[in-house]
C-alpha cells in the first residue's frame, strides 16, 4: 500500500479530499464518523507531515477557447542541463517539468493562450543552445487526467 503508517480513517479522509478538495470538515466528519474538530486535527497532521501538500483548482485548457496544450521531450547536453532546467522553470507557459530516466532527459508540459504564443515559444526553444533532441506532441483530446496519487 502507498500509505503505510496511515490508518483507515486517514485514508478515507484523503480519498474524500481527492474527490472534492472543498469538502468541509463537518461533511468529512459525517462520512468517516468523526467530529469536525477531529477531522480538522487529522487534516492538519497530514499537512504538517507533508502527505497532504496543497488544495487547488484545475483548469482544463482544452475548454478555454484558443489555448493549446503540448508535451515536450528533450535531451540536453550534460553541461547545459542545469541552466536549461532553470530557464524552463521560469518560463510562464511551462506547467510541469520532470527529470526522467535517460541521460539528461526532460519531460515538459506547456499551455499556450494562442497559436502565436506557441509559435514564439517554439522559436525560442529551437534557438536554445544545449538541446540535443526535441520532440513536440500537441494534445488533441484529454481522455484521462489523474492528479496526484490515487488511493
Amino acid at each position: 500500500m502507498f500509505l503505510d503508517g496511515l490508518d483507515e480513517t486517514d485514508r478515507q479522509i484523503l480519498c474524500l479530499l481527492l474527490d472534492n478538495g472543498r469538502m468541509s470538515y463537518s461533511e468529512i466528519g459525517e462520512k468517516v464518523h468523526l467530529s469536525r474538530v477531529a477531522v480538522k486535527s487529522r487534516i492538519q497532521a497530514l499537512e504538517k507531515s507533508g502527505i497532504l501538500e496543497e488544495y487547488t483548482i484545475i483548469l482544463n485548457p482544452q475548454k478555454i477557447s484558443g489555448s493549446i496544450s503540448c508535451y515536450f521531450d528533450l535531451e540536453t547536453e550534460p553541461n547545459a542541463f542545469p541552466s536549461l532546467c532553470t530557464l524552463f522553470e521560469q518560463a510562464e507557459a511551462v506547467t510541469q517539468l520532470y527529470h526522467i530516466t535517460g541521460n539528461c532527459r526532460l519531460h515538459m508540459h506547456a499551455v499556450f493562450a494562442s497559436q502565436g504564443e506557441m509559435e514564439s515559444f517554439l522559436q525560442w526553444l529551437h534557438g536554445l543552445e544545449g538541446i540535443r533532441k526535441l520532440e513536440e506532441n500537441f494534445i488533441l483530446a484529454r481522455i484521462k487526467d489523474v492528479k496526484g496519487l490515487r488511493l
